[in-house]
């Protein structure tokens, strides 16, 4: 059995950083153990979390013009077999099924890690014309990695996230499509999430099995260490070939489709907490808080108080995501939990205030006091959750900006990587042994994304001073 975790309180972030992850993880009622190790139990708060990104990503992909489906979990070994590039890829991590009920099974089965095959076999059944494309899926799912070391939402053996599956009839709309939906993660951190992201294309070394290009986008968190939030795949006509997709052109000639990718998982919502948290514990987006507002009664024993308060939810119900804690807890006890869980807004209401027909806003960032008239407390509400969302975007744009320095040299970067660590902006030849090099040299310090829009360092590679190609950033990473 695995052993209760209980947390008394939360570890001080800057004294032990993945001790204070867990903390609130666990304090802010996410997650729990299961008795198998790196599999978690999302709680329902931390699952409303995940709902509500999952709203806002599933509307944006149907508005592009994606379907969800369901795929099976289970993948034949031979099925996996067909792409060498991408079974190499993922063949540590698998989890295998060789038993079904009390009968060897002739042939194992995978647990899905992704679902790459799983489409290529079903598109090489349905498609044959030039009218059968694009096919643009996705499916909400859970996927199952073997990872040797484990933690809530960044290192799980099973996780939930979607995959998006899509195929086309020529290059250049794959091309669009991966650019696309890699926008729509991008716009999605930054408009939603609060979050700004370094947008750009994995080096060789770093993409996704199996893919010709690998786009990513990476945040930069507290403790000086990026995390990549989504990624997007171009996988060309590679799969096509080995899984025989070929379709009739205009001219009835046989052609092969070509194929994308793209993903965003549970992993999201540890960048959230590792962004916007604080010592008092989560520190949650308003647009994906489960309770963006926490009304609570002040000396609610005394008469009107607790009718005023349930008048205000009633009104205020429909338009936020409200709960009014009513519960006999005292003021302080409410403010500290609600706090805790990252709660965007507390509307604190007692009698004097209603005698001069007003409440107090109080803002979870900063911990701003905002007096607001009842005659228009829906405008003030809407104006303050935004203040949080602009708040905490600028807070963590500063972070990333104040943890990205530059480095021209080889001495500069082994320096930069040792004494301020964070994205490092440095030219690279292109030669993955400098990748290697530089990763054996600083302890773990590797590529993150060639960006979308580079900037031109100086003329040659930090590593080994040959013409540079690229400037790439460079970090350590969850």
């Amino acid at each position: 059995m695995a052993k209760e975790k209980k947390v008394e309180q939360i570890t001080d972030m800057e004294v032990d950083f993945a001790q204070w992850f867990t903390d609130v993880c666990i304090k802010a009622e996410l997650v729990d153990y299961s008795d198998v190790k790196g599999l978690f139990i999302m709680r329902p708060y931390g699952y409303a979390i995940w709902e509500n990104i999952q709203k806002i990503l599933d509307g944006k992909f149907k508005a592009t013009g994606h379907q969800n489906v369901a795929m099976p979990m289970l993948i034949p070994e031979s099925l996996l077999q067909k792409e060498k590039d991408h079974v190499e890829g993922f063949a540590p991590e698998c989890a295998w099924v060789t038993m079904g009920g009390s009968e060897e099974l002739p042939e194992r089965l995978c647990v899905r890690p992704t679902s790459e095959t799983l489409f290529c076999q079903h598109w090489s059944h349905i498609v044959h014309s030039w009218r059968d494309l694009p096919c643009l899926y996705n499916q909400w799912c859970s996927v199952m990695r073997w990872e040797k070391t484990t933690r809530p939402f960044l290192r799980g053996r099973e996780f939930l996230w979607q995959e998006g599956h899509t195929l086309h009839a020529t290059e250049a709309e794959a091309r669009k499509e991966t650019l696309q939906m890699l926008e729509i993660y991008a716009e999605t951190c930054e408009q939603e999430l609060a979050m700004p992201v370094i947008r750009g294309n994995k080096t060789d070394k770093e993409k996704f099995a199996g893919a010709e290009n690998t786009y990513t986008i990476e945040c930069m968190m507290h403790d000086h260490k990026a995390l990549q939030s989504g990624t997007s795949h171009y996988f060309g006509d590679g799969f096509a070939r080995a899984f025989g997709i070929q379709y009739s052109d205009k001219d009835n000639q046989l052609q092969y489709v070509h194929q994308t990718s793209w993903g965003m998982s549970t992993r999201i919502i540890g960048a959230i907490i590792m962004v916007h948290g604080d010592d008092n514990g989560l520190v949650l987006p308003p647009k994906v808080a489960p309770i963006q507002l926490a009304i609570i009664p002040i000396a609610q024993h005394k008469p009107g108080v607790l009718d005023k308060a349930n008048a205000l939810y009633e009104s205020l119900k429909t338009k936020f995501r409200v709960k009014l804690d009513d519960t006999d807890n005292s003021p302080g006890w409410k403010f500290s939990q609600y706090e805790m869980q990252g709660v965007p807004l507390r509307l604190e209401i007692g009698p004097k205030d209603i005698e001069q027909n007003q409440c107090v806003l109080v803002r979870r960032d900063t911990r701003e006091k905002i007096f607001v008239s009842l005659d228009n407390l829906e405008g003030e509400i809407e104006k303050a959750l935004q203040a949080v969302h602009d708040g905490l975007y600028e807070r963590a744009l500063k972070n990333l900006k104040e943890k990205t320095f530059t480095a021209t040299t080889y001495e500069e970067f082994l320096d930069i990587a040792e004494n301020k660590p964070g994205f490092i902006k440095a030219m690279w030849c292109g030669d993955s042994a400098c990748e290697d090099k530089l990763k054996d040299a600083t302890g773990g310090v590797k590529s993150r994304c060639i960006p979308f829009k580079e900037e031109h360092l100086s003329d040659v590679c930090v590593c080994c001073g040959k013409p540079a190609k690229h400037m790439v950033y460079w970090g350590r990473q969850y």
